[in-house]
């Protein structure tokens, strides 16, 4: 099933990441399937855009799509904090995070995002490298497993559901989204099982956020993104859940609040979608826009 990725809030990114005119760069740090980068390119027609992407099988769609802007396009497949270390100072005009995974992941993957199918439970960003969520699964100790899903999925029962997790390995390895997905349901209490959100939501968000060091990447890239961003360039980022936005939000604060600041906060209350965009793209309903300004550069520049 070929879907392609709709870029979230595309009016209010383009509106509030402007680019100065001239020959520009934008670096968009999760490219995906190019939505936002081909947004950009047609509007800017002197920009480039550095595009980051670990996920090598998604940044070959996205080149496919932005093959007809040529050498605007400049792919590189790395993580963002990575890809954004090695970039010299002052060197971009905007930077764009827009951050966790895309709709190609949870649909076309197979590598087990969703639970709405059978699929492998792997759950990386990059494939052949590190950890899978199976390993997670079958690996970690009760305790260390019931942390993860409290800590990065913010689940009531994550005692219980690791408990159940445990039980049921022990008759045989977990290595399926849906067998993982109907041990969980079975784990919660019957109310939990027929709630707002699938009672799996929450474990498999942990599980992901763990196998990619998801929530440790934000602040080194983040650091680094003021670094190479130009005096009076804007870093716009887009947060999806909970921990990622109050990691963002933090940050943000205490940059701002430092004694010669760099940057300066545009956003005091975050941008979400319209009622038009949620009701047209459901899966913007929880995104949060946050936009920052870099007013000086640091000692580090």
């Amino acid at each position: 099933m070929e879907i392609v990725h709709y870029p979230v809030m595309h009016r209010e990114v383009l509106e509030n990441l402007p680019i100065p005119e001239g020959d520009t760069l934008l670096v968009d740090c999760t490219t995906g399937e190019g939505g936002h980068t081909s947004l950009f390119l047609n509007a800017y027609p002197s920009l480039t855009v550095t595009g980051i992407d670990r996920d090598s099988e998604i940044q070959k769609k996205a080149i496919e799509r932005l093959s007809g802007f040529g050498g605007r396009f400049r792919p590189v497949n790395a993580w963002f904090d990575d890809a954004l270390k090695e970039m010299p100072s002052n060197s971009a005009d905007a930077i764009l995070f827009d951050l966790g995974i895309s709709m190609f992941h949870f649909v076309e993957s197979d590598r087990g995002f969703s639970f709405r199918s059978d699929e492998p439970l792997d759950m990386r960003l990059d494939p052949g490298q590190g950890m899978s969520a199976a390993d997670v699964v079958n690996g970690y100790s009760e305790e260390n497993l019931a942390d993860v899903i409290y800590r990065y999925g913010e689940e009531r029962y994550s005692r219980r559901i690791a408990h159940a997790i445990v039980q049921e390995r022990e008759k045989a390895p977990i290595e399926s989204s849906e067998t993982l997905a109907s041990i969980i349901r079975s784990a919660v209490p019957k109310d939990y099982r027929y709630g707002r959100i699938h009672p799996a939501t929450r474990t498999f968000q942990a599980l992901r956020i763990e196998v990619n060091s998801e929530l440790d990447r934000i602040t080194p890239a983040l650091e680094n993104a003021i670094r190479v961003l130009k005096k009076g360039g804007r870093i716009a980022v887009i947060t999806f859940h909970s921990l990622e936005d109050r990691k963002v939000k933090w940050f943000f604060k205490d940059e701002a609040a430092r004694d010669n600041a760099r940057i300066r906060i545009l956003t005091k209350k975050p941008i979400i979608p319209s009622a038009e965009e949620e009701e047209e793209n459901p899966p913007s309903r929880s995104a949060k826009l946050r936009v920052v300004e870099k007013i000086q550069e640091g000692p580090e520049n």
